[in-house]
């Protein structure tokens, strides 16, 4: 073999350098977007949010498990309307159809169950049907909040039906004529003195 085809071309110190850069470029360029990406998660979990999330779970946890509600058994208890009524309980499953629930105001799941009749319906919803529990989970519910709760959400997925009025208040007339009786006594007794009166006459 001659010198000429062994003989290798020196590696200039410019040419050195371009290589030497070309190939750190890539590790370089990733490595910076890493470190970028890893900052800006930090900067999206502040100290503040981080706190507040840790105090909302720490609530949680320590809730208790029940709640002591005061109430006058003396009270007069007024029945709520349906909406109230669908408003304080029914509309957990209700709105967004859980455990299969017809949704409020869906008049295509409503439809079949309109067909089986208010008094049906109202059963279903005192003793309870598949998933749902007796009278929606709350024992508290009168019958006629109940009535009421389901021509609420029957309704307004089409139906028309009319929810149970206010029963009527109790009459107190047996009340108001004991004192009309006192009255005859009263007089007889007032009169009873004028006999004597007149026996004193004599």
């Amino acid at each position: 073999m001659s010198d000429h085809d062994t003989k290798m071309t020196k590696t200039t110190p410019q040419q050195f350098f371009m290589a030497l850069w070309g190939g750190l470029f890539a590790p370089l360029l990733a490595i910076a977007l890493i470190v970028g990406l890893v900052a800006k998660i930090e900067g999206s979990h502040s100290s503040e949010a981080a706190l507040a999330y840790n105090d909302k779970a720490v609530e949680e946890r320590i809730h208790p498990v029940g709640e002591v509600n005061i109430v006058d058994a003396n009270a007069v208890h007024v029945d709520k309307e349906g909406s109230e009524v669908f408003g304080e309980v029914c509309t957990a499953c209700h709105t967004p159809g859980a455990l299969g629930a017809p949704k409020f105001g869906d008049k295509a799941a409503w439809g079949p169950r309109i067909k089986q009749g208010y008094d049906t319906l109202i059963q279903h919803a005192e003793h309870g049907i598949r998933q749902m529990p007796p009278r929606g989970g709350n024992p508290d519910l009168t019958d006629i909040e109940i009535a009421r709760a389901v021509a609420y959400m029957a309704n307004a997925g089409g139906a028309k039906f009319t929810p149970p009025a206010a029963p009527a208040p109790a009459t107190t007339a047996p009340a108001a004529a004991a004192p009309g009786a006192a009255a005859p006594a009263t007089a007889a007794t007032a009169a009873a003195p004028a006999p004597a009166a007149d026996a004193k006459k004599m």
